[in-house]
């Protein structure tokens, strides 16, 4: 039976805890510190599956050489405004917040930037780099891929990845606009974190190895995702594949490395688009009408069942603010799972309260 036990961790003692692990497995303070920083902030805004909680896999694959812990990325510039790198391998994380630099720089410049990258690895949450685009007051599109974990509609065998599409555009005074969904029903990760913590899963989120819906999330693990949308969820997959993988030049087509069972490099594809709000009208005047929309949104009777109307990526804002205060909340799987990375690697545990900080 799964514990409901939470212990809480400050969001800087965490993100310490993280850079220290990456550190000992062979990174640069530098780059540990990115890498920490991204998986910090995506338990922040409570998407827990892209977290600290995968540290010990992405620990295990930089010390056994499947990923480069000292990557030297090379850029190729095609056009002014555009430009594709080479990952060398190196964590998703740390390639995926070099790229975005590199796009707000040119969109800086002229407008828009536009970022292809191979030869990477899995880079956690999408809205990272939205956010990051979003610091430097730009619009952005944010394209990845992965292994492959569902089938194209209609088919049995899996092929296309499960990758998060993500987009975002800076407001003034209201909450900016955040896209960050996957193209199945949920994360991957969702499922994983069910059978690390002895939960079942709800019935739709994914089927077994037959195709057939189940709510275990061990055979779930061993079989595919399901779609959102029958073939909407599979023609956005495909969609991810051709801006991530097949104009990259990285994997494509069900050829992505799964980085869980695969010892050979991902070689995962990214695209970044970032786009300068103040080409088509002044910076204030993009800002005031995409509050006017926020308001708007706001401002719609909320449907039965429903006590307000929120903007893509106002919950994870609100959650954000919360667990900010009050710390991130980890269960006890995850509590053991650092313990023993702590002593694997020779650290200083993470700080946990058995109860919010804002109330120890």
């Amino acid at each position: 039976m799964a514990s409901s036990a939470r212990y809480y961790a400050d969001p800087a003692a965490a993100a310490t805890f993280a850079t220290d692990l990456l550190v000992k497995a062979g990174l640069s303070h530098e780059d540990a510190k990115s890498m920490a920083d991204c998986l910090v902030l995506a338990d922040v805004r409570g998407v827990d599956t892209h977290g600290l909680a995968r540290l010990p896999q992405y620990l295990e694959r930089v010390s056994t050489g499947r990923v480069n812990a000292k990557p030297q990325f090379k850029i190729t510039e095609k056009t002014p405004v555009v430009a594709h790198m080479d990952g060398d391998n190196g964590f998703g994380f740390v390639v995926a917040t070099r790229a975005m630099e590199e796009a707000i720089k040119r969109a800086e410049i002229y407008g828009i930037g536009l970022v292809t990258v191979n030869h990477s690895n899995h880079f956690g949450m999408g809205a990272t780099y939205v956010l990051q685009a979003l610091e430097k007051d730009m619009i952005s599109l944010v394209f990845t891929n992965s292994a492959k974990q569902m089938p194209p509609f209609g088919g049995k065998e899996t092929l296309l990845g499960i990758s998060p599409f993500a987009a975002g555009a800076p407001s003034g005074k209201e909450v900016p606009y955040i896209l960050d969904m996957a193209p199945s029903v949920v994360a991957k990760g969702k499922i994983r974190r069910a059978a690390r913590r002895g939960e079942s899963i709800p019935l739709g989120w994914a089927l077994d190895a037959e195709g057939n819906p189940t709510t275990d999330p061990n055979v779930a693990l061993n079989g595919s995702m399901a779609p959102i949308g029958g073939p909407k969820g599979s023609g956005i997959a495909i969609l991810m594949d051709i801006m991530s993988g097949v104009l990259s030049g990285a994997a494509f087509g069900g050829e992505v490395g799964d980085q869980y069972k695969d010892v050979k490099p991902q070689n995962v594809g990214h695209c970044f688009i970032a786009l300068k709000q103040d080409i088509f009208l002044t910076a204030d005047e993009f800002k005031a009408r995409m509050d006017t929309l926020v308001q708007r949104v706001h401002n719609v009777t909320p449907a039965p069942g429903f006590n307000e109307v929120l903007f893509p990526g106002e919950p994870e804002h609100r959650l954000g603010v919360q667990r900010r205060r009050e710390g991130i909340p980890y269960a006890d799987a995850e509590k053991q799972m650092f313990i023993e990375a702590a002593k694997q690697y020779g650290v200083s545990d993470i700080p946990l309260s058995d109860k919010p900080l804002s109330l120890a």
